[in-house]
C-alpha cells in the first residue's frame, strides 16, 4: 500500500466506539474478552476503534442498552474520540437502537450489523450475494422506521452496504416482498446443491465437511489436504465465505469430498444461519465432519461450544467427527514444547496445515471414522461388475480374491455401497442358477 492509499484510507476509517454490558460470564466469554472479538470484526469490517466501555448490570437496559447514567458519559467519549458511530456487543432491540441514535447523533449498530457488513463486503459468487443480501434484508426489517435519517450526514459505512443503501428507503411492504423473491431464489440454490449432491453420491463418494471457528485455519487445511491453492487464504475474520468441494485423497486408492464451509463466531446472527442454510446443507449431508480448532487460541473450549451450538442448530450435532487441533507449529514456537492431544478425545489430531505436519495421520483417522460406519461384506461379483469393484476399491477397506468365474469381495464398505454390492451378489446367484437368465451389473 503506498503512502498516498494509505492516508486516503485513513480518512475515510469510520471511528467507532464499542460498548458492552456485563452481566456475568456467558459460555465462558467475560465482556471484555467479547469486547476484544467485536473490535477484531470491526477492524475488518473498515472502522477504527477508537474507545470501549463495558458496564457491570444485572440485565440489559430495555431503553438505552446501557444504564442512563452510562449512555449519557458517551456524550463525552463522543466529544473526546470524536467517534462516528457505536457498536453494541449484543443484538440491540430497534427501540434500543433508535433512542441510542437521538441520544447521541449518530450512527448505532450492533454485532450482529457488523458481522452481516462483513460478509456484504466478502461474498463473490452469485450464490454468497443472494444469502448475503437475505440475511440483511431479514436484519433490516424491523429496524426501517426512520431508524436511519443520519444515513444522509454519515455518507455510508459500515452497515450500509450491500441492499442497505437503497432498501433502506423503501417501506416495509416491498422489504418483505423482496424478501420473499430472495427466499425463493435461495431455495433455487438449495435444489442445485441438492442435484449436485446426488450426482456425487452416484459416484459413491464418502463426504466430508470441515467446520470451525473463524480463522482457525479451514482454507488453509483443505489447500494443505488437496495440495493446491484452491480456496482463498488470509489472515482475517470470514476470509472466505463461499463453500469449495475437492476430491482428496487418503492413501490406497481410496477418496473422499472434502467441502470447505463459513466460519462461526460467538452470537453469530441467526439471520445468518438461516439464509446460509443451503450452503451449510454440505455439513448436514457430509458423512465425517473435520472440526478444526485453533490450538493456539486460549478461548478453544469455547470456540468448541459455539461450534457445537450451530451443529445442533443445523441438525448435524451427531455426525461423527474428527476433532483437528490446528496450528500446531504456532504453539510450540510460543510453548516450546510440542502440543499433545488429550487422551480423553477420541478422533482428535494434532496438525499444521501451514507446514504439513501431521495431515498423513489425519488421513488415517478420517479413513478409521468412515470405517466405523461400514459393515462387514463377503460376496462374490462376476468380472462384468468392472465399475462397482472400482468404487468398492476407492471408497471401501476390501481385498479382491480373483477367481475362476467371479470374484469375492470381503472386508468393510459404507452400507449404500454394502446394498448395492449385495444386490449384485443375489443378480450373480440367481443366474448361475439359470444360465438362460440375462445378467449385467
Amino acid at each position: 500500500m503506498t503512502t498516498e492509499t494509505h492516508e486516503r484510507t485513513a480518512k475515510t476509517q469510520e471511528k467507532v466506539f464499542l460498548i458492552a454490558v456485563d452481566t456475568g460470564e456467558v459460555d465462558g466469554w467475560t465482556a471484555e474478552e467479547s469486547l476484544l472479538e467485536l473490535a477484531a470484526l470491526v477492524e475488518t469490517a473498515g472502522g477504527e476503534v477508537v474507545g470501549s466501555v463495558s458496564q457491570k448490570r444485572p440485565t440489559i437496559q430495555p431503553n438505552l442498552y446501557l444504564g442512563t447514567g452510562k449512555a449519557e458519559e458517551l456524550k463525552a467519549a463522543k466529544a473526546a474520540t470524536g467517534f462516528t458511530a457505536v457498536v453494541a456487543d449484543d443484538e440491540l432491540s430497534p427501540k434500543q437502537q433508535r433512542t441510542l441514535e437521538k441520544l447521541l447523533d449518530v450512527k448505532v449498530l450492533d454485532r450482529s450489523g457488523v458481522i452481516l457488513d462483513i460478509f456484504a463486503q466478502r461474498a463473490r459468487t452469485h450464490e454468497g450475494r443472494l444469502q448475503v443480501e437475505l440475511a440483511q434484508l431479514q436484519y433490516q426489517l424491523p429496524r426501517l422506521t426512520r431508524l436511519w435519517t443520519h444515513l444522509s450526514r454519515t455518507g455510508g459505512g459500515i452497515g450500509t452496504r450491500g441492499p442497505g443503501e437503497t432498501q433502506l428507503e423503501t417501506d416495509r411492504r416491498v422489504i418483505r416482498e423482496r424478501i420473499k423473491k430472495m427466499k425463493e431464489r435461495v431455495e433455487d440454490v438449495r435444489v442445485r446443491r441438492e442435484t449436485a449432491a446426488r450426482a456425487r453420491d452416484k459416484r459413491l463418494l464418502p463426504s466430508v465437511a470441515i467446520v470451525g471457528y473463524t480463522n482457525a485455519g479451514k482454507s488453509t487445511l483443505l489447500n494443505a489436504l488437496v495440495g493446491s491453492g484452491v480456496v482463498q487464504v488470509e489472515d482475517k475474520l470470514f476470509a472466505t465465505l463461499d463453500p469449495t468441494s475437492r476430491r482428496v485423497s487418503l492413501g490406497e486408492g481410496q477418496a473422499v469430498i472434502v467441502s470447505d464451509t463459513v466460519g462461526f463466531i460467538h452470537k453469530l446472527p441467526h439471520q445468518l444461519v438461516d439464509a446460509f442454510r443451503a450452503t451449510l446443507e454440505e455439513v448436514v449431508r457430509a458423512d465425517v465432519l473435520l472440526e478444526v480448532v485453533d490450538a493456539a487460541d486460549r478461548h478453544a473450549a469455547e470456540h468448541r461450544l459455539t461450534i457445537r451450538t450451530v451443529l445442533d442448530e443445523l441438525g448435524a450435532g451427531h455426525k461423527p467427527r474428527v476433532l483437528v487441533h490446528n496450528k500446531i507449529d504456532v504453539v510450540q514456537g510460543e510453548m516450546g514444547t510440542p502440543f499433545a492431544v488429550s487422551r480423553g478425545e477420541p478422533h482428535a489430531v494434532a496438525v499444521s496445515a501451514l507446514t504439513g505436519k501431521g495431515l498423513d495421520l489425519l488421513r488415517t483417522e478420517v479413513t478409521a471414522v468412515l470405517s466405523e460406519l461400514w459393515v462387514d461384506v463377503d460376496l462374490a461379483v462376476p468380472y462384468t461388475a468392472g465399475a462397482l469393484l472400482s468404487r468398492l476399491r476407492e471408497r471401501g477397506a476390501v481385498a479382491f480374491d480373483y477367481r475362476d468365474g467371479d470374484v469375492r469381495v470381503h472386508g468393510r464398505v459404507a452400507p449404500s455401497l454394502a446394498g448395492e454390492l449385495a444386490e449384485a451378489a443375489r443378480a450373480w446367484r440367481r443366474a448361475l442358477k439359470d444360465p438362460t437368465t440375462e445378467h449385467g451389473v
